[in-house]
């Protein structure tokens, strides 16, 4: 019998793109995930603002739905922030975190991103 490693990975990070009027993209993209064996787990990264909704449209389907990043701690006075128990009571099952973008434009450290990996790994996500 051999070993198999992990499942890959394919996933779509919307980004600060992204309205209720985009809510038809992930609908189709289950419509046309629906028959097909997949080899791998596919996930789309939605805004947090519409993050329930597409959880919501996805219900049932193959896709998964992630975060596209979160704070390190659980809560507390950071405004504008989002925590991984946030993003997993909207219905997400992982996080991006270390992102390239996030590094460059906000200047993330490799400490900061292993704080948000533990936030991640507490509440219980990928």
């Amino acid at each position: 019998m051999a070993i198999e490693g992990p499942r890959a990975l394919v996933a779509g990070n919307w980004k600060m793109n992204g309205s209720l009027a985009m809510l038809k993209e992930p609908r189709l993209l289950a419509a046309m995930l629906k028959d097909v064996k997949l080899k791998c787990d596919v996930m789309v990264c939605p805004p947090a603002i519409i993050t329930r909704r597409v959880k919501s449209v996805l219900k049932g389907s193959k896709v998964k739905v992630g975060g596209q990043d979160c704070h390190a701690a659980a809560s507390g006075a950071h405004t504008g922030e989002i925590s991984a128990e946030m993003l997993k009571e909207a219905g997400c099952s992982a996080v991006i975190v270390g992102h390239s973008e996030r590094r460059t434009n906000h200047g993330e450290s490799d400490a900061g991103v292993a704080a948000k990996a533990k936030g991640v790994h507490r509440a219980g996500l990928t």
